[in-house]
């Protein structure tokens, strides 16, 4: 079965971007989500799926579907706006895969999902 994978560049705060939609990231697709529809898509894919945007990875994190993060974290903190991880009581346990450390100080984290997510 191919895999969801979620990738967010984000502040070390954990926003895509601030509270004036500052930051030169795309907003995301505002097309309706349908779980099931990715759940389909997983079962039939060739490859991976990756899915992009705060807004859209939040309904499929909070529906259990993402098996992969990767999180660039920028050495900023921008105090408010898009928050890059669904904030309304979803926990997901993961597993550190990967990193890397940038000179800049970007860190680069790539996670698995150690368990099924839960919302509290």
């Amino acid at each position: 079965m191919a895999k969801l994978v979620y990738s967010a560049i984000t502040s070390l705060d954990g926003y895509v971007e601030d509270a004036e939609g500052k930051f030169d990231w795309a907003e995301p697709d505002e097309r309706e989500f349908d779980p099931e529809a990715i759940r389909q898509l997983k079962a039939t894919a060739g490859a991976d799926l990756s899915v992009g945007g705060a807004a859209l990875a939040a309904e499929a994190i909070e529906a259990g579907l993402v098996d992969e993060y990767l999180v660039f974290l920028v050495p900023v903190l921008v105090g408010g706006g898009k928050r890059s991880l669904p904030g309304n009581g979803v926990r997901v346990n993961l597993e550190l895969l990967d990193e890397r450390r940038f000179r800049n100080g970007t860190v680069y984290l790539h996670y698995g999902s150690a368990a099924e997510s839960q919302a509290d």
